[in-house]
C-alpha cells in the first residue's frame, strides 16, 4: 500500500494544480491589463510621420515579458527545489563505497522530477524571449512585427543595442539550461545549473529604467538585487506549493527550509524596491501624481501584503505541515502564489511605463556618471566628498555581518575565536569602503590616478587582510552539519567547493599568478578597459575582478584556510619576489604611455580644473610603481610569523611524540631525536671496528 498511495495522491493533486495555476495566471493578466491601461502605456498617442508597430506590438510585448519573467522564476524555483528544498537521498548515501565525495548524496526521485519541469520551464522562458525580442525591435522601429521578422532589422538590433544583446543572451542561457536539466542527475551538475538560471534573469532588468536613472550606481545594484530575490521567492512558492497539493514527501523539511529563505527574500525585495523608487521617484509625491508613481505605490501595497501572509506562514501553516496538516499550507500558498504573479504583471507594466522626466536638464557628464561633475580634486574631498556605491555597501554589509555571527556563534557555545582575525577581517572591509563610498569613488571615473589607487587597494591590500580573517576556518567551525546524514547543508557544499576540480585548478600556484598579473595588462592595454569604464555594471565587474583575484593570489601565499594544496614558506616568498616585479613593470609601461588610455572616455569626462589625459595617466603609474613595496612588506611579515608559529607547533608535536615513546608501552621509533642519536652510535661503532 505504501508502494501506491504516493503516486495516487499526487495524480488527485494534478486538478488542484492546474486550478492554481488557472488563478495565478488569471491574476497576473487581470493586474497586467488594469497597470497598463492605467499607466498609458496601452493608449499611446501615434504622432504623425512617425511608424507605428500596431496594437499586436503593443500588448503583445508586455505580454510575452511576464510570461518570460514567470517562467524565469518557475525555472529558478524548479531547480531550487532540486538542489536546496528537498533533502537529499540519505538511505543511499549510505551505501556508497570508500573515497566518496564528502555529503555526495544523490537526488531522489521528486529532485529529478522538478529538473525536468526546469528544463521545460526553461525552454518556455527561452521562448518567451525570443518573442519578447522580436517584439522589442517592432516597438522600438515602429514597424509590425512580421515585417521584422522577414527583414534584416532583427540581426543587426541585436547586435547594435543593449536590450538586443540583453535578450539574446536570456535566450542562449535558458536554452542550456533547458538541455542540460533533462541530461542532469547529480547535485552538483543541479547547483550549476542553479546559478546559470539565477545569472540568467539579470540582463533584461539591467538594461531598462536603471541603466539610464540618474543616480544609475544605485539603482542598476538596486535592481539587480531586487531580481536575483524575487525569482527564488516567487518561484520556489510556486514548486512548494505544488509538492503540498501534490501529496509529496518532504513537505515539512521544504515549507521550513523555504520559510527562512523567504524572510531574507522579503527583506532584500523591500529594501531594494525602496531604492529603486527613490531613484526614480526623489520626489514622494510623484507617488501619487504621476501614472508610474501610482503604478509604484500599487507595487508597495501588494508587497505589504505578501508580508503578512508570509508572517501567517512562519506563525501557523508551518508548523501546521510539521504537526502532519499539509493542507492547511497548500490552501495559502496558492493565494499567496496569485498576489506574486499580479505583482508580477504590475511590474511588467511599470517596466512599459516611462518614470517622470528630470526637472532639470542633465549635462553629457551627468548622464554618463550618474552625478554632477566634482570640484577640484584636494587630499580632503577624496575623504569627504563621498558617493554611495550600493553594490560595495551591501557587499561590506552581507562579508560583515555573516562574519561576525559566526563569531558570535562560536563564542556563545564556548569555542575561541582569535581576535586578530576578527580585526583583519573589519580592517579588510573598511579598506573596501574608504576607496568605494568616500571621494575616491567619486573622481576614480574622471581621473585614472584615482582609479588606479583605487584599483591597487582591492587588488593588493583589501584581500591581504580578509585572507588573514580566514573566513572559510570560521564558516566550518561555525556551520552546522545537516540534520539527516548524507543531505547537503551549508557547511556540506562548502566542503564540497573546496575538494572540488575548480578550486584545485583556481589555487594552482601557477594559475592564481597568471590571473593575479597577466589579467591587469589584458584590461588596461586593450580595448576591453572603455568598455567597461562606459557602464556602471562594467565598472562593478572591473572592480570585483580586482578583488577576487587578489583573493586568490593571496589566499595561495598568506591563507590559513583548508586548501587543495599549501605550499612551504620558501616557496612563497619565492613566488612573492616573482610576481610583484611585474606590478613595478606595469607602473613603469604606463608611465611611459604615448597616447592615452580609454581616449574617448577620460574625453568625454574630463574635468576643466584637470590636468591633461596623459600626465593624469603617468601619475596613476607612478602610483601603481610605487604601491607594490606595501603589500610586500606586509606579507613578508605575515609570511615571517607564520613560519616562526608553524615551527614552534611542530616542535611541541615532536616534543609530545618524543614524551609519548618514552611512557611504558610507547613506541621507541616515534622519538626521532632517540632514533638519531642511536643511528649516530651505530655510525660510530662501525667506525671503531673498522
Amino acid at each position: 500500500m505504501a508502494t501506491t498511495s504516493r503516486p495516487a495522491a499526487a495524480r488527485e493533486g494534478v486538478p488542484a494544480v492546474v486550478r492554481a495555476a488557472a488563478l495565478a495566471s488569471a491574476a497576473a493578466i487581470a493586474t497586467l491589463v488594469v497597470a497598463l491601461v492605467a499607466g498609458g502605456a496601452a493608449t499611446e498617442k501615434v504622432i504623425p510621420g512617425l511608424g507605428d508597430a500596431g496594437a499586436a506590438t503593443r500588448w503583445g510585448l508586455p505580454f510575452a515579458r511576464l510570461v518570460m519573467n514567470l517562467a524565469a522564476s518557475l525555472t529558478v524555483g524548479a531547480l531550487l527545489a532540486a538542489v536546496v528544498l528537498l533533502p537529499m537521498n540519505a538511505r543511499r548515501a549510505g551505501k556508497r563505497g570508500k573515497g566518496a565525495e564528502p555529503g555526495a548524496a544523490p537526488l531522489t526521485a521528486d529532485a529529478i522530477g522538478y529538473l525536468r519541469a526546469a528544463s521545460w520551464f526553461a525552454a518556455t522562458w527561452a521562448a518567451a524571449a525570443g518573442a519578447t525580442l522580436v517584439l522589442t525591435v517592432s516597438d522600438v522601429l515602429g514597424q509590425p512585427a512580421l515585417d521584422v521578422l522577414t527583414g534584416n532589422e532583427l540581426s543587426s538590433y541585436v547586435g547594435s543595442l543593449t536590450q538586443g544583446r540583453a535578450l539574446m543572451l536570456v535566450v542562449l542561457l535558458a536554452v542550456v539550461v533547458a538541455l542540460l536539466a533533462w541530461t542532469t542527475t547529480t547535485p552538483g551538475a543541479a547547483a550549476g545549473l542553479l546559478a546559470l538560471a539565477v545569472v540568467a534573469v539579470l540582463p533584461p532588468p539591467l538594461t531598462g529604467h536603471s541603466a539610464s536613472a540618474a543616480n544609475h550606481q544605485v539603482a542598476t545594484t538596486g535592481v539587480a538585487l531586487h531580481v536575483v530575490a524575487i525569482a527564488p521567492w516567487v518561484g520556489g512558492l510556486a514548486i512548494v506549493g505544488v509538492h503540498a497539493l501534490t501529496g509529496r514527501d518532504g513537505l515539512g523539511v521544504m515549507t521550513a527550509r523555504f520559510s527562512r529563505m523567504a524572510l531574507w527574500c522579503y527583506v532584500v525585495v523591500g529594501a531594494s524596491g525602496m531604492i529603486n523608487v527613490i531613484a526614480r521617484l526623489p520626489d514622494p509625491a510623484e507617488l501619487v501624481t504621476t501614472s508610474y508613481g501610482r503604478l509604484a505605490l500599487g507595487k508597495i501595497v501588494a508587497f505589504a501584503l505578501l508580508g503578512a501572509v508570509g508572517w501567517y506562514h512562519r506563525e501557523r501553516t508551518v508548523p501546521a505541515v510539521e504537526a502532519g496538516r499539509p493542507r492547511a499550507f497548500a490552501r495559502l500558498a496558492v493565494a499567496e502564489v496569485a498576489i506574486m504573479a499580479a505583482t508580477t504583471g504590475l511590474a511588467v507594466a511599470l517596466a512599459r511605463s516611462a518614470p517622470p522626466a528630470p526637472t532639470t536638464e542633465e549635462s553629457g557628464v551627468e548622464t554618463l556618471l550618474g552625478y554632477a561633475m566634482p570640484p577640484h580634486v584636494t587630499a580632503s574631498r577624496l575623504v569627504t566628498l563621498g558617493v554611495f556605491d550600493l553594490y560595495f555597501a551591501a557587499l561590506v554589509l552581507v562579508l560583515g555581518g555573516v562574519y561576525l555571527a559566526g563569531v558570535v556563534r562560536l563564542r556563545r557555545r564556548g569555542d575561541h575565536w582569535s581576535l586578530p582575525r576578527t580585526a583583519a577581517w573589519l580592517v579588510g572591509l573598511v579598506s573596501i569602503l574608504a576607496v568605494t563610498q568616500t571621494g575616491v569613488g567619486r573622481y576614480a571615473p574622471i581621473l585614472f590616478s584615482v582609479h588606479m589607487a583605487q584599483h591597487m587597494v582591492l587588488n593588493m591590500l583589501t584581500p591581504i587582510f580578509l585572507v588573514a580573517g580566514a573566513p572559510i576556518t570560521l564558516a566550518l567551525r561555525a556551520l552546522k552539519p545537516a540534520r539527516v546524514r548524507g543531505d547537503r547543508g551549508p557547511r556540506e557544499w562548502l566542503t564540497i567547493a573546496l575538494h572540488s576540480r575548480f578550486t584545485a585548478l583556481v589555487t594552482h600556484p601557477a594559475v592564481a599568478t597568471i590571473l593575479f598579473v597577466a589579467s591587469t595588462f589584458v584590461l588596461y592595454f586593450t580595448s576591453l578597459f572603455e568598455t567597461l569604464m562606459r557602464s556602471h555594471l562594467g565598472h562593478i565587474a572591473m572592480m570585483t575582478h580586482f578583488l577576487l583575484t587578489g583573493l586568490l593570489f593571496f589566499w595561495v601565499l598568506i591563507g590559513v584556510d583548508p586548501a587543495p594544496r599549501k605550499l612551504p614558506y620558501p616557496g612563497r616568498i619565492l613566488l612573492l619576489f616573482v610576481t610583484m616585479p611585474f606590478h613595478a613593470f606595469f607602473g613603469i609601461a604606463l608611465m611611459n604611455l604615448g597616447e592615452p588610455l580609454a581616449r574617448g572616455w577620460y574625453t568625454a569626462v574630463h574635468p576643466a580644473w584637470g590636468t591633461s589625459i596623459i600626465k593624469d595617466e603617468h601619475t596613476a603609474g607612478a602610483i601603481a610603481w610605487a604601491f607594490g613595496e606595501v603589500p610586500t612588506f606586509i606579507v613578508l611579515i605575515i609570511l615571517a610569523f607564520q613560519w616562526f608559529f608553524d615551527d614552534q607547533r611542530r616542535a611541541r608535536r615532536e616534543d609530545r611524540r618524543a614524551d609519548r615513546a618514552q611512557e611504558a608501552g610507547g613506541d621507541p621509533a616515534d622519538d626521532e631525536l632517540a632514533v638519531y642519536n642511536a643511528r649516530l652510535a651505530r655510525l660510530a661503532e662501525q667506525d671503531r671496528e673498522r
